[in-house]
């Protein structure tokens, strides 16, 4: 499936028969050749974005898979930065791509997102790609997770695009793929929580309002803007309030 050294329709049957756990655990060697993971210019466009509001002295990319946004985190941190996910088979990989010198210090932590083992350590916490695969529900007890481990005036910050046009191939892809993520929950167990159409920006600006963030919006430019003239694509910056920038 989708290229040559990635998995086989076969392999991605059977991560999505497991947990989310141990599906990424399986799909781990052979990820960073799927569309799961981040695209590179996305990447990039968060990076230079973040450069002009930096810099940071250490960050943490929550569920950082297989660890390509850390490479985000080590261009706009200076002193410590952390990559945090639920699954070891990722963070093995994510451990093996890192092993270049350079940069600031490294750490790797087993953990879950909803239940971070850290206290205010960090100032800047990223995320790419994974808010799929935490239900609506879970939203107010993640934000607060990540509230705790910021400082006041830390950042937490990850890009969101548009939502496909309704009635377009990727509308009725989307739409398609949660259908049958709902149908796969209904009847098999355990669950695997992956639903592309649940994060949306109304919601997320206000639950974060909720957890105590003031919210910005920075239009990523690389991505152009829509035929209403809204963004395609853009960074959102939650700031714990406190001190004065």
């Amino acid at each position: 499936m989708f290229t040559p050294q990635g998995p086989t329709f076969r392999e991605l049957a059977v991560q999505a028969l497991s947990s989310v756990e141990h599906g990424y655990d399986l799909l781990a060697p052979k990820f960073d050749h799927t569309p799961f993971r981040t695209p590179d210019s996305v990447l990039r466009s968060v990076e230079r974005a973040l450069r002009r509001i930096g810099p940071f002295e250490s960050g943490l990319d929550l569920c950082c898979g297989t660890g390509a946004g850390m490479d985000v985190l080590r261009s706009v941190c200076r002193e410590q930065v952390t990559g945090v996910d639920i699954s070891t088979g990722m963070l093995a990989v994510a451990r093996e791509r890192a092993a270049c010198p350079g940069g600031p210090p490294t750490a790797w932590v087993r953990g879950d997102a909803r239940a971070l083992p850290f206290g205010p350590a960090f100032d800047l916490v990223v995320s790419f790609g994974a808010f799929g695969h935490f239900l609506p529900r879970e939203l107010p007890g993640l934000f607060a997770q990540v509230h705790s481990v910021l400082p006041p005036g830390g950042r937490f910050a990850f890009p969101i695009g548009a939502p496909a046009r309704p009635g377009s191939r990727g509308y009725w892809a989307l739409l398609g793929f949660d259908a049958a993520m709902r149908v796969r929950n209904a009847v098999w167990r355990p669950p695997f929580v992956m639903y592309y159409r649940d994060f949306r920006l109304g919601d997320v600006r206000r639950e974060l309002a909720r957890a105590g963030f003031s919210v910005d919006l920075y239009a990523l430019p690389e991505f152009g803007r829509r035929n209403d003239g809204s963004p395609r694509c853009r960074m959102v910056v939650a700031t714990k309030p406190g001190r004065a920038e």
